[in-house]
């Protein structure tokens, strides 16, 4: 049986899960009786760590205290959220670069020296290009995503790709992040239709409206629902190509950001891509170096056919 100190550690770290805990649950996990977990729960609480009683079936849970109390990681969970830090430091939530960096020092200081030896390791061969594009503010981005886990209507101005300004009224449900911009799945009310709006354009109207029982998702795949958004209906032409390469090879070339690919099967995939360019769009597939057919629409198909003949007639002839 583990003795008292090193009991209380490891019901910290039980207790720091995301879930709740049954006395008898906590009993088991330790090997010891539950008066001993009440006893245990209540030295922490003397400590200063917040331990909540969950309603119903007794419980219990780590709350959010006044001060945040040391956290137990393991060393794969160490190592990981010192190079999350180090990733964040150079990202797209604006003022977050300073804080992170602040917090990896903090987190260093008091690794263990095999593993700041892994993380090192690491950052010393490896360089994080700059995100790039408009960064988000890190006060927005936290108020989306209260009323996405609240259920609260939110009222916003946003700016269209076009600079056009609105005042939009929706009910948020999910933040999407592609690595380079977030964005916001949300249900328009005023259009009656699922929209998904880049969050460095919107700016929240406070306070937040209503509270709303969720609606079934658009899709299960919230990731591709926002890439077809971003990448096929925003834009005048909307054209849909067969790749003749297998889903994975195209996706290592084209990002989410630039065209929907589906599975069609173990050698071929589907391209969803817009643009209110013509030229553009044939460019864009073109270049990547496979090869593709044309399906939709009609007027890229036409165009293909008129570049087809020019390109060729501007070849000299083999003699």
């Amino acid at each position: 049986m583990l003795r008292t100190s090193g009991r209380l550690l490891r019901l910290l770290g039980l207790l720091q899960s995301p879930r709740d805990w049954s006395g008898a649950e906590l009993a088991e996990r330790m090997e010891v009786d539950v008066r001993t977990v009440r006893r245990d729960v209540e030295k922490l609480r003397e400590l200063g760590y917040p331990v909540e009683a969950t309603v119903g079936v007794a419980g219990y849970r780590l709350g959010a205290g006044a001060n945040v109390p040391p956290l137990l990681l393991d060393d794969d969970e160490a190592v990981a959220v010192a190079v999350g830090l180090r990733t964040a430091s150079v990202g797209s939530v604006a003022g977050m670069e300073e804080s992170s960096l602040r917090a990896l020092s903090k987190l260093e200081q008091v690794l263990p020296s095999r593993l700041r030896h892994r993380v090192e390791t690491l950052q010393s061969v490896t360089v994080t290009m700059p995100a790039g594009g408009q960064q988000v503010d890190p006060s927005v981005l936290t108020t989306v995503a209260n009323v996405c886990r609240v259920h609260e209507q939110l009222r916003f101005d946003y700016a269209s790709h076009s600079g056009t300004s609105s005042v939009r009224r929706v009910e948020p449900h999910r933040l999407v992040h592609t690595g380079r911009r977030w964005y916001l799945v949300a249900y328009d009310l005023d259009r009656d239709d699922w929209r998904s709006f880049r969050v460095d354009r919107l700016h929240p109207r406070i306070p937040t409206g209503p509270r709303f029982t969720p609606r079934p998702l658009p899709a299960d795949d919230l990731a591709t629902f926002v890439s077809r958004g971003i990448t096929t209906q925003a834009y005048r032409y909307r054209a849909r190509f067969t790749l003749h390469v297998p889903i994975e090879v195209a996706a290592d070339r084209i990002p989410p950001t630039v065209g929907a690919l589906e599975e069609r099967d173990e050698r071929s995939c589907t391209m969803r891509a817009g643009s209110n360019s013509l030229d553009e769009l044939l460019l864009y597939v073109a270049l990547y170096g496979f090869d593709f057919e044309i399906h939709e629409p009609p007027e890229l198909i036409e165009h293909a056919r008129t570049v087809t003949e020019r390109l060729a007639e501007a070849v000299p002839v083999r003699k």
